[in-house]
């Protein structure tokens, strides 16, 4: 390979209308390193350089809105989705129809809100993976199984607009070319944070690292 793969202009898409049913209370306000999981995540993300980061929330007053404030995120990259109980891949169609995204961007992260230990170089290490499969749908994988982020091609993510397809598992099945697969050694890709032991474990495995 010659030269220095072009890297992505990014769009960044963490979901956060969620209800957190599982949790009990809303898994992005836990706290995670000194400050809240989507505070880790904002900045986790803005540490690779992203051209732009929107954060899908529940329409109306809510807490993660409060937290975002708190934050200083500005409103202005905040995508609400006004039915979030149709689930995840209504808040990733939302933000395929949004018209708040900045011109020139070619490629975007769908970020889930509960994977706080997937490491830093595992991300730079798909957006690198994305760099040189520029047209593919590119994901991580561990063991030879999907993980998240997904990110996909421009022309891919406005296919989410208007996709029939129910889910987005459904979706990646159903493009013509598949998707690529980087697999990585890294074991916060396999932990989701759903439930209250599942963020007890992960504290657990973040102190163990320290």
């Amino acid at each position: 390979m010659n030269g220095l793969l072009e890297q992505p202009r990014l769009g960044v898409v963490i979901l956060a209308a969620g209800a957190s049913s599982r949790m009990g209370q809303p898994k992005l306000l836990l706290s995670w390193g000194g400050t809240s999981m989507l505070g880790h995540l904002l900045a986790r993300w803005r540490v690779l350089g992203p051209q732009q980061i929107a954060v899908v929330v529940a329409a109306g007053e809510n807490p993660v809105s409060a937290e975002l404030d708190r934050l200083g995120f500005p409103t202005a990259d905040r995508i609400l989705n006004p039915a979030p109980e149709r689930g995840m891949f209504s808040s990733i169609r939302c933000a395929a129809r949004w018209d708040g995204w900045r011109a020139g961007l070619t490629h975007w992260a769908i970020v889930l809100g509960d994977q706080p230990l997937v490491r830093s170089d595992s991300l730079r290490a798909v957006l690198d993976f994305a760099a040189s499969h520029p047209e593919a749908i590119c994901q991580p994988s561990r063991n030879s199984r999907a993980r998240h982020p997904v990110l996909l091609p421009a022309a891919a993510f406005r296919a989410l607009a208007d996709t029939a397809a129910p889910t987005l598992k459904q979706f990646l099945l159903a493009r013509p070319h598949g998707v690529a697969l980087c697999e990585l050694d890294d074991p916060g890709l396999d932990l989701d944070i759903d439930r209250p032991e599942d963020y007890e474990r992960a504290v657990r495995l973040a102190a163990e690292r320290t």
